[in-house]
């Protein structure tokens, strides 16, 4: 499953600045069982906003995670609050289809 966010960064900040705290955060969480990777991108034209998205085995393996909250994650996210807004875009099965180029 696929959890993702969109994230604003604030006037005044950069999104370096809160890729430190995501990367610090990320490391923390994938130790949780299930957890299986993140990634942060840039939208195109604009460097401001990001789409970030969190892979897991299941809904039930994230929803573990949150409910025995990590006071160091915790802390890592209220730091990094005063650079962005953060908006859940939601949570995603897997693809049931996918199209892939076919191979010349």
């Amino acid at each position: 499953m696929k959890y993702i966010f969109e994230v604003q960064i604030n006037e005044g900040y950069r999104a370096e600045d809160y890729a430190d705290a995501w990367v610090r955060a990320s490391k923390l969480i994938q130790q949780a069982p299930g957890a299986r990777g993140t990634e942060l991108h840039r939208k195109i034209g604009d460097p401001r906003t990001l789409i970030a998205i969190a892979h897991w085995d299941s809904k039930a393996n994230r929803d573990a995670m949150e409910g025995q909250p990590n006071p160091e994650i915790a802390e890592i996210i209220k730091g990094a609050s005063r650079y962005c807004s953060i908006r859940l875009i939601g949570e995603f099965e897997e693809p049931e289809w996918r199209v892939m180029p076919q191979a010349n």
